[in-house]
């Protein structure tokens, strides 16, 4: 084997990379179960109006560590290759011209989000009229921490150009526990927008000095004194070019739906929707952290084989199904009975049709995740971005015209059609301009037809009994559908592989399978 072909079966198997997923995972694992257990007592206590506001917080600061111009992603991968290739030796200079790029842009946004909470809340917003004034407060406050939140992205991008996923999640899983449990803290207290939008803040703060100290571990030449090089910057501002519009109109569609509800609705509608959508989108850790080691592998593969990146691509897209199916099918059939047990009867009436839709949404927008990586991969981020620009106002027009006519019902469905169309024009792309032949053939769309039908029968039957009975029926076809006919023989023999050994572990005997 040369040493191409080792440096390849590194970008798809090699043990850092996947204990880099396993980081991933984890990192986003750990805070959705504390999510899980925390919602119904910050919804009890802070009521609902209240707790549609901090799901805006929540919003505001998610959105705001993707606006950087795309400069954390250049910042990644330009560090990235200065330590593959040796050269060293100007990557502080480098790192120091990135961050005062961002502080700069987080200064901007910081003003840009400060001006316009005003209107946002006195306006725009349907917030009662007794929160008007915290609920302000609180976004000044949010507004403050912007320049934080976009610094900690590069700090961290730092970090994940050394290969070190370990030290960023060991600061992203307990600061993803904090969004949840320090609003919870302070409830004993204060049930004030005021001071638990200030946690945040300050867990924020305290996030990107731990980042801070962890770069100058990781890189003991950032020490030196600060050094600003004018050339680095159209190399970081080219390459995050068009990244940005994909970081500024991406979550513009994620988000702007519940900023339609609380403008045409109410904050409490805000909640029943919000609610279930900020956990169903927690599956797309699973593409996050596929893609994340995918993305290598396509850009190598595409230089040397395509027949080999599409082979890749149609093994990524199985991934996918496999790991998600289970999962929304459960969600998807007992939605009702989930939301009435986790949040009660009256969240289970409001929100029920609506998680049900956007988990189906959920699992076509996953799949959309191999097409659009493998786009990027490419160098065509410009197509991914031309799309979104195009998607972005009929998506705006459908949401305010469903959202009129259906309620939060017709906003789930404004964006499942939004994400259905993004993922079939996605697909088309990246076949037609890589010329793949396989991705989108016959089979896969057979499979995804039939799945969208077997999960929407499963929102439509009653009965708890029943519904137990169709989900052990489908998971045993799926099972089997699987193991015959998604999974390659050298796949089949590697699971193989791994129940001999899992089952030697615990029971000694070697013969299993």
């Amino acid at each position: 084997m040369n040493m191409s072909d080792k440096n390849d079966q590194n970008l798809i198997g090699g043990r850092r990379l996947a204990r880099n997923v396993f980081w991933n995972l984890l990192g986003t694992g750990a805070p959705l179960l504390v999510a899980i257990l925390v919602i119904p007592m910050l919804i009890e206590g802070l009521g609902t109006a209240r707790f549609g506001v901090l799901t805006l917080a929540w919003m505001v600061v998610g959105y705001f560590s993707l606006f950087d111009l795309g400069l954390g992603r250049a910042l990644t991968k330009l560090v990235a290759e200065r330590l593959g290739s040796g050269q060293s030796e100007d990557i502080p200079a480098l790192i120091w011209t990135a961050m005062s790029l961002m502080a700069v842009l987080g200064v901007f946004g910081a003003m840009v989000v400060a001006a316009l909470s005003p209107w946002l809340v006195g306006g725009v917003l349907k917030i009662p009229l007794e929160l008007q004034g915290e609920t302000l407060a609180a976004f000044y406050l949010l507004a403050a921490s912007i320049p934080v939140v976009i610094g900690t992205t590069g700090l961290r991008g730092v970090l994940e150009a050394h290969q070190r996923f370990g030290l960023v999640n060991a600061v992203r899983i307990p600061l993803g526990m904090l969004t949840f449990l320090g609003p919870l803290v302070v409830l004993p207290f204060s049930n004030s927008l005021v001071p638990v939008v200030a946690v945040l803040v300050i867990a924020r703060l305290i996030s990107w000095c731990v980042y801070a100290a962890l770069c100058l571990k990781v890189d003991p030449t950032l020490r030196r004194p600060i050094r600003i090089r004018g050339p680095m910057v159209m190399p970081l501002v080219n390459f995050g070019g068009w990244m940005t519009v994909t970081n500024i109109v991406g979550p513009l569609m994620v988000y702007l739906d519940r900023f339609f509800i609380g403008a045409a609705v109410s904050m409490a509608a805000v909640a029943y929707y919000a609610t279930p959508y900020d956990v169903v989108t927690k599956l797309w850790v699973v593409p996050g952290a596929l893609m994340g080691v995918m993305f290598p592998a396509f850009a190598a593969a595409l230089v040397k084989n395509r027949v080999r990146a599409s082979l890749l691509f149609e093994r990524t897209v199985n991934y996918i199904f496999l790991a998600l199916f289970p999962v929304v099918l459960v969600v998807v059939t007992f939605a009702n009975e989930g939301l009435n047990l986790w949040l009660g009867s009256e969240f289970a009436d409001n929100s029920a049709l609506v998680l049900q839709l956007l988990a189906i949404g959920v699992f076509v927008n996953s799949h959309a995740h191999v097409p659009f990586g493998m786009l990027q991969s490419a160098g065509r981020a410009d197509l991914t971005a031309k799309l979104h620009l195009l998607e972005l106002p009929l998506y705006l027009l459908t949401l305010w015209w469903l959202l009129d006519a259906y309620g939060i019902t017709g906003a789930a469905i404004a964006w499942v059609l939004r994400v259905a169309v993004d993922t079939l024009i996605l697909f088309v792309m990246a076949d037609r301009l890589l010329s793949m032949g396989s991705p989108f053939s016959r089979r896969p769309m057979l499979l995804a037809c039939s799945a969208l039908v077997v999960l929407t029968f499963g929102a439509m039957i009653t009965g708890f009994a029943v519904k137990g009975l169709f989900v052990a029926l489908v998971l045993l076809i799926y099972v089997l559908l699987a193991w015959f006919v998604l999974l390659a023989n050298d796949e089949r023999d590697m699971i193989r592989r791994w129940l001999t050994t899992i089952w030697a572990h615990f029971t000694g005997n070697k013969g299993l399978v």
